[in-house]
């Protein structure tokens, strides 16, 4: 339980539940209908690969994947932020600061 409450959010916490402490359902659908077309896109580079689609163009595709991951990652860091990470440094928490430096450093490599 320990490890549990490390990884989740001060109201998460509170309530014992893994659940975010957001709940945007137009921000919950506009990332699963990015991740979808995501998923498209990386089931289309495997059959470039596999249909043998010059290396240039893979390569661009694969780019766009990247591309479109970033974006999914920065609009849930951006409810992170506004939200868990917000109500974490309202009741005192500051360790938090930490945790979000620690996820951007990983997320620029």
């Amino acid at each position: 339980m320990e490890n549990e409450s490390k990884n989740s959010c001060a109201n998460c916490i509170k309530t014992n539940n893994k659940n975010r402490s957001w709940s945007d359902e137009n921000a919950v659908k506009e990332l699963t209908v990015r991740l979808n077309r995501i998923e498209g896109q990386v089931r289309g580079i495997k059959r470039m690969i596999e249909e043998g689609v010059y290396c240039d163009d893979v390569l661009n595709q694969i780019t766009s994947a990247q591309s479109a991951l970033y974006g999914v990652a920065r609009l849930l860091l951006q409810k992170h932020m506004k939200s868990c990470v917000k109500e974490q440094l309202a009741s005192g928490d500051e360790q938090v600061i930490d945790e979000v430096l620690a996820t951007i450093f990983r997320m620029m490599r």
